[in-house]
């Protein structure tokens, strides 16, 4: 499938092609186009509008657009529950200091959006750090649960 979001991506516009890819569509094609043109380009290839205002997989009901995934695709994975305070905290201004590990999310998404001008070269290195940041959930869930006792 295709899906279709706002150029120059930043945490959620990172974090949901991350999860797409992972655990709803692996073989996902993702658009990048200006915000004017996100409706037009979906209306004209099917492609499935994310994290654009009036989306349904775009902020909504207090939650980030990753959150609004994870309850579309019904993905009850603890560790993407843990995964999606992080990001709904490094994606929502407001609410950056609800999560621990959040600003330095953000100030990574940052980084990446300095080093890496091109959203699908981004995507590319951002990936391992949502990797290696889910493995890090799986393992604090664990913990919490008593797994590892």
């Amino acid at each position: 499938m295709r899906w279709v979001t706002r150029s120059h991506v930043h945490v959620d516009r990172v974090a949901c092609p991350w999860l797409i890819r992972r655990f709803v569509d692996s073989d996902a094609e993702f658009l990048f186009v200006p915000k004017s043109e996100v409706q037009r380009v979906a209306s004209e290839t099917g492609a499935i509008p994310f994290d654009v205002t009036g989306a349904d997989l775009g902020h909504r009901d207090g939650m980030c657009s990753f959150e609004a995934i994870i309850e579309k695709y019904q993905l009850t994975d603890p560790a993407l529950g843990r995964l999606a305070r992080i990001v709904h905290a490094a994606d929502v201004a407001e609410d950056l200091k609800t999560d621990e590990v959040a600003p330095g999310l953000e100030a990574i998404a940052t980084g990446f959006g300095l080093v890496f001008l091109d959203d699908h070269e981004n995507l590319a290195v951002q990936f391992h750090v949502y990797d290696a940041l889910y493995a890090w959930c799986r393992l604090q869930v664990a913990r919490d649960s008593g797994a590892m006792r």
